[in-house]
């Protein structure tokens, strides 16, 4: 093939009319930042949730989330229906005499509530459920009931 051949352009149809409006949203949400920035919000300061991971072992179904800056009071833990319920909450720090005057330019510590449901992979004991708070990741240790084996299953192809 020589370069002087057309080219051919191998985008997608539906992929062309949308590269407008991708860039529309870009520089809005851009906008917004830099407003929000400005009075010391930010954009995601209401909806950042904690990051949870969910993993199975034979005996154990266990729940990592990132709680980072929480004390074990501030946090919540419950069984409903199924799920695991992580609920917590901080306050504002208190300032001192000293910080009256302080004039901030940027928050983005999380201070709020937060609640997380997590629909568990098996059926669990409620009693022996272990729960601990190191270094900012909560990890729940949920012991599985007898007969809630997880069985994988094999696929077929042609």
């Amino acid at each position: 093939m020589n370069d002087a051949s057309p080219k051919r352009d191998l985008t997608p149809r539906g992929w062309l009319s949308r590269a407008p409006l991708s860039s529309l949203r870009q520089e809005m949400d851009q906008m917004f930042e830099n407003f929000l920035s400005n009075t010391g919000l930010t954009s995601g300061s209401t909806d950042r949730l904690p990051s949870i991971d969910v993993s199975e072992t034979a005996s154990a179904v266990e729940v990592k989330t990132d709680l980072p800056g929480f004390k074990p009071d501030d946090v919540s833990i419950e069984l409903r229906d199924g799920y695991l319920v992580i609920s917590g909450e901080t306050t504002e720090e208190k300032r001192t005499e000293d910080e009256k005057d302080r004039r901030y330019h940027r928050i983005e510590r999380r201070q709020g509530s937060f609640s997380r449901s997590v629909l568990l992979p098996c059926e669990v004991h409620h009693d022996g459920i272990d729960a601990e708070l190191k270094d900012g990741v909560l990890t729940v240790k949920l012991p599985k009931a007898p007969g809630s084996t997880s069985k994988k299953i094999s696929i077929k192809g042609t």
